[in-house]
């Protein structure tokens, strides 16, 4: 029997970001709470989210708003990278008005797949494999079962990348 395997990956789903932040907008422009402080939600290119407002609290609050709906999107808030490394977003003045910028990451660093790597080897059942290949992970067993724990073990962890499971055979 040949070897069953799944790769393991952590993709965006683009459309349901930007259904997200339309309604999050709509929201925006229509609560009262966000009447008269300049705060409003866009993409700025492909990959980032340009958050802008008269103040800090409120740029976070816009932040959160956006959060909400990306939650009831199914979409995980691990893609968002807020560009420092504390992981808390710290709006900017700039002008007049405080942007903060927010990134969406895809694709699993070399350092966390080895990290899965690891956890894999040390936790996982002795029979499965795994090999990093760019930004994902090919996870290669004879048993369909151990390959299901794989996917238990690491849905356990919390790991500070969104993990996908795709390409099952």
């Amino acid at each position: 029997m040949a070897d069953s395997s799944f790769d393991i990956v952590s993709k965006v789903d683009h459309q349901e970001v930007a259904n997200a932040l339309n309604t999050a907008a709509k929201e925006i422009a229509t609560r009262y709470d966000f009447k008269g402080v300049g705060a409003s939600l866009e993409f700025s290119g492909q990959d980032k989210v340009l958050i802008k407002a008269n103040s800090e609290e409120r740029a976070l609050a816009v932040l959160d708003v956006f959060q909400t709906w990306l939650v009831k999107r199914k979409v995980s808030l691990k893609h968002l990278d807020y560009g420092n490394d504390d992981k808390k977003p710290t709006p900017r003045l700039s002008g007049k008005e405080y942007r903060l910028e927010v990134g969406l990451k895809e694709g699993i660093s070399q350092d966390v797949a080895k990290k899965i790597g690891k956890i894999i080897r040390d936790e996982g059942p002795k029979s499965v494999k795994s090999q990093i290949q760019g930004d994902e992970l090919r996870v290669t067993s004879k048993s369909r079962d151990d390959l299901q724990a794989v996917q238990q073990l690491l849905n356990a962890k919390e790991l500070e990348t969104a993990l996908q499971y795709t390409n099952r055979r």
